[in-house]
């Protein structure tokens, strides 16, 4: 089975007219200096390439790590002399992406990379995801050599991000026992050491994925007397210098073949990535948006699995003799996950477009800032519901280990938690929400959704309603906001605003994108319905 090939979803947002902006700002550096010889030509060759390199992929996908799901669910990685050794499924989906020269997808050509846009990394990362979210944690996080890309210095560079491309493993060490959300917290130290001429680490730290890795990206606090994000750097260290050791692996409820591991550093050699002081306040920032993005694509690679073992289930299960999938009520479960499975991924890949935008432009910097919580929000907590459902549609046989979807039930809950829970995704909207700037883009969207000269009657109706909506959330903000509210009011709406925000841009998005593929209506008018209902219910709730 090939997980590109058998989703025309991909194919879609692959070929959306956007690409062309996208492909151009990717390429700017190499038109600015003479094009390199391993440069597409144009959009239309660069499309050809990224979906050649997505087929390959999806074979991969759906011929090696699926198949290997189960057994490294079941087995796991082990702890042996202070080190991890992965499942051998794990090595083998490894092994089959290395070979393939699959690794280091967004690096720069000169360090063997693809050169590929944010849309593509995504886009692998949600095929991988489908296939196994557990899998998909230690592969996703080569997006570290982006940071020593686009922080570290040359030296740093030319002798790490070669190695990422033959397939060294990553992971971003931030969290300690007594620093989760709260990374201004970190205790972990690191001293100057003038011989050696590098940064030694000493200190503990906890729920590192995919926590053995080759090479590690570490904060910690390199500023003496200092208590606050401003006193933390950050650094790479590479395994093979010796100096740390796994304390344990935890038993956790899902993704049960990725590594979480405490880590105990004594004495490790490091080097300093960009600058000193800037570890958390700069750098981790940026990592974490592009980690939040990367939880979107694994959220959404879960909701498809779901999706797809739902209703085959339901096409076959027979019950009063026929099968459970002409019953309304299954009907409504199986059409509820695919409009939640369309909406994300119509929001992941419009927040993927403006993240490769933002390299050269500043407005869409700010609006892939905006609308990147809200793809980590949405998806992960679309996640959980889809898991649900899917094991609601199959009933009592949902809750055997026989069936994926009680595997992919325990792999879901992670997505809401890590990279920054829900509720924190919440207070990062809340920025946004304040100075206007999703109305603005929803005013955006609006404007494009009304240009179009074939609109019929089922699409003006939900251009309609979205604008009530909007215009009943822009009333819903100002009782929560207005003078004599008290803080405890305005923060128990600050989620519902969030939502009813979530609802109207994608049902913008799914209007817009049903003008290119009219399958996206029946979804477009799940997340109409709900815009106005949400906003509609917490008016309400307000006014008592």
């Amino acid at each position: 089975m090939n997980y590109y090939n058998d989703n025309e979803n991909l194919s879609f947002y692959l070929h959306h007219p956007d690409m062309e902006q996208v492909v151009a700002t990717k390429e700017k550096n190499f038109a600015q200096a003479g094009q390199h010889p391993e440069a597409p030509a144009n959009t239309d060759e660069a499309i050809e390439q990224y979906e050649m390199v997505m087929k390959l992929l999806g074979d991969i996908a759906g011929d090696v790590i699926a198949p290997n799901a189960e057994a490294v669910d079941h087995d796991g990685p082990q702890l042996v002399d202070g080190h991890v050794e992965y499942a051998a499924g794990t090595r083998q989906n490894l092994d089959a992406l290395v070979q393939a020269g699959l690794y280091g997808m967004a690096l720069e050509r000169k360090y063997n990379g693809l050169n590929f846009p944010r849309v593509v990394e995504v886009m692998a990362a949600e095929m991988i995801a489908r296939a196994d979210v557990g899998f998909a944690t230690i592969w996703g996080l080569q997006d570290c050599a982006e940071t020593i890309q686009h922080f570290g210095s040359e030296e740093l560079k030319d002798k790490y991000l070669p190695r990422i491309y033959q397939g060294a493993t990553c992971s971003m060490d931030l969290t300690e026992p007594d620093a989760g959300s709260d990374l201004q917290s970190v205790r972990l130290k690191a001293t100057w050491d003038e011989g050696a001429n590098c940064w030694r680490l000493n200190g503990v730290k906890r729920f590192i994925t995919n926590g053995d890795a080759d090479l590690h990206l570490v904060l910690a606090r390199s500023e003496e007397g200092t208590n606050d994000g401003r006193g933390l750097s950050y650094f790479v260290f590479d395994k093979a210098d010796g100096g740390m050791t796994v304390r344990r692996i935890e038993n956790k409820m899902g993704i049960k073949g990725s590594p979480t591991a405490e880590l105990q550093f004594t004495n490790a050699p490091a080097q300093l990535v960009g600058e000193r002081r800037l570890g958390l306040i700069k750098y981790v920032m940026s990592l974490m948006n592009g980690a939040r993005l990367g939880v979107g694509a694994q959220s959404i690679g879960l909701c498809e699995a779901a999706c797809r073992e739902a209703e085959a289930y339901a096409a076959s299960r027979e019950q009063f003799g026929k099968t459970i999938d002409k019953f309304i009520a299954v009907q409504d479960l199986l059409s509820q996950m695919r409009a939640r499975t369309d909406g994300a991924r119509s929001l992941m890949y419009e927040t993927a477009r403006y993240v490769d935008l933002s390299a050269s432009s500043k407005p869409a910097s700010r609006i892939a800032d905006i609308l990147t919580p809200l793809v980590k929000l949405n998806a992960s907590e679309f996640a959980n519901r889809c898991a649900y459902d899917c094991i609601q549609v199959h009933g009592g046989s949902g809750f055997m280990k026989e069936y994926a979807c009680e595997r992919l039930y325990r792999d879901a809950r992670i997505l809401s938690i890590y990279e920054g829970t829900s509720q924190l995704q919440v207070v990062a909207a809340m920025k946004g929400i304040a100075s206007g700037a999703y109305l603005k883009q929803i005013e955006a969207y609006d404007a494009k959704a009304s240009s179009f000269d074939s609109l019929t009657d089922e699409m003006n109706s939900c251009i309609a309603t979205l604008r009530k909506a909007t215009a009943d959330y822009k009333s819903l903000y100002e009782m929560a906001t207005s003078e004599g509210t008290t803080s405890e009011r305005f923060e128990h709406s600050t989620r519902a605003l969030t939502e009813v925000l979530s609802n109207i841009i994608m049902g913008y998005l799914l209007l817009l994108d049903s003008q290119r593929e009219p399958r996206y209506m029946k979804s477009c008018h799940y997340f109409v319905k709900e815009a106005i209902g949400e906003v509609s219910k917490h008016l309400a709730a307000l006014s008592c």
